[in-house]
């Protein structure tokens, strides 16, 4: 029995290292992806040895395949919660709402604007990137100022200047100055 539960320990271990690992991969993070996937292979071959010796050998399996269905899920939240990376933000608009447009900026979200020719009448896009820990709080905002909004979301591999950088570059250097003070008292 004591083998079984460490069999669904290790899955529930080793499946949110690989979907980490993979996510890592994904963005170009290839160290972190390294990282991860050694620790990934050596719980996969611990983990497999373990389902092949010893007499329970089908439960061990069935234990093995459910424990990997769960760490999906697991994996699946941890990933959620950790929200690595950018989304961008496409949101077409009937008219210009500068009230939104505004809120937006004075919360710290870098808005480009552009003007088009919809079916019957101008239409009005949004540009915006965002960290995809602040995904939910920025489409908040639109809900409340643009119940009837479109929007189309995706993740940008790589992008260079503009506000957003800038504005992390400033918040760096705010966190540097503060560490600084706080270690020279």
């Amino acid at each position: 029995m004591k083998d079984i539960l460490l069999i669904l320990l290790l899955q529930l271990i080793y499946v949110p290292i690989l979907t980490l690992r993979t996510i890592f991969l994904v963005k170009g993070m290839s160290m972190y992806a390294s990282v991860f996937g050694f620790v990934e292979a050596l719980i996969y071959v611990f983990g497999l040895s373990l389902v092949f010796s010893g007499d329970q050998s089908t439960l061990a399996m069935v234990v093995y395949a459910v424990g990997f269905g769960v760490g999906i899920i697991l994996g699946s939240y941890i990933e959620s919660r950790l929200a690595i990376g950018y989304t961008t933000f496409l949101v077409n608009l009937m008219t210009k709402n500068e009230e939104l447009i505004n809120r937006l900026r004075q919360e710290g979200f870098g808005v480009t604007v552009y003007q088009g020719e919809g079916r019957d009448s101008a239409r009005y896009r949004l540009d915006i990137l965002t960290k995809r820990s602040r995904e939910e709080e920025l489409l908040a905002f639109i809900e409340e100022y643009e119940p009837r909004a479109f929007i189309i979301s995706y993740e940008p591999r790589k992008f260079k200047g503009g506000f957003l950088l800038k504005a992390m570059k400033k918040q760096k250097q705010k966190q540097k100055a503060k560490a600084d003070i706080t270690s020279t008292k």
